[in-house]
């Protein structure tokens, strides 16, 4: 019996805690390429490039992928389903001439919502400064919990994604 007291308090307490974090996160990583501003959108606006630098779709070159729609117009989109990466979607929902707004879906192996904005600026004699921001919900209970790991993760795939476009961008 003290076993079933000793559960209950343990779930309550989890419980209580993931009400006190954060139930947002955010994530801001930038990069200066040596590329000019149209450049370097063309590689991110252009989901026909984004599995040559994404980090997540480089962990699983097994997924399938499926791209729609024209690139750098709303509404161009890109589909993934594997065993590493899951299932999901990242679409296009606004472009100008300094910044790409996507809409990222999760649907497996958990269903999550998330933006993921771009801003391109002139940085120097033909260089961009790109900022990488992504922002979603942490739902109640376990990924409020899990938000400093997550947010750790992130910031580490971010970093990692952005050099890997930034070589990929120098490179070509």
């Amino acid at each position: 019996m003290i076993f079933v007291f000793i559960f209950i308090g343990l779930v309550l307490a989890i419980l209580v805690i993931s009400a006190f974090m954060p139930s947002r996160y955010q994530v801001e990583k930038t990069a200066i390429i040596k590329k000019p501003v149209r450049i370097v959108m063309d590689k991110v606006g252009d989901l026909n490039h984004y599995a040559e630098w994404n980090p997540w779709q480089r962990m699983d070159p097994s997924a399938t992928k499926t791209i729609t729609g024209m690139p750098k117009v709303n509404g161009h989109k890109y589909s993934w389903q594997g065993k590493k990466v899951g299932v999901g979607s990242l679409t296009i929902t606004g472009i100008d001439n300094k910044h790409i707004h996507f809409d990222l879906e999760f649907l497996k192996p958990w269903k999550s919502h998330a933006k993921d904005n771009w801003l391109f600026e002139d940085w120097g004699t033909a260089e961009t400064k790109v900022t990488w921001q992504n922002s979603g919900e942490l739902p109640w209970p376990m990924a409020r919990l899990m938000g400093p790991v997550i947010n750790k993760n992130l910031n580490h795939q971010f970093e990692k994604g952005l050099s890997n476009l930034k070589k990929m961008v120098e490179e070509s």
